[in-house]
């Protein structure tokens, strides 16, 4: 059938400036593998909804964008939680080629 490259990601608290009850860190991350393998290191936790603020985001990150795409240079995203206002950082980690017949 193919390839296609994918970008893996790493997604990063970048900082807190609320008060977190989620119990999220400045420094925790995740990563997204193999396109969509999503794997939180040392046994950590993310917070569900930190997670569902940014995982719209993933799909096109992982992907080649134009220079002047908005996404290319805004890499931050905020939690939905006002008290909270966890920040978020997406950073490419790696690209790896995959076959087209391996994923739906």
């Amino acid at each position: 059938m193919g390839e296609f490259s994918l970008f893996d990601l790493r997604v990063i608290v970048e900082r807190i400036e609320g008060r977190s009850v989620c119990g999220l860190k400045p420094g925790d991350s995740f990563e997204v593998t193999q396109s969509s393998h999503i794997r939180i290191p040392g046994g950590g936790h993310f917070c569900i909804y930190a997670l569902s603020a940014i995982l719209p985001l993933l799909p096109a990150v992982q992907r080649r964008l134009a220079d002047n795409d908005w996404l290319q240079h805004d890499t931050l995203v905020a939690c939905p939680d006002p008290d909270e206002r966890v920040l978020m950082r997406i950073e490419r980690i790696g690209e790896r080629t995959l076959r087209t017949e391996d994923h739906t």
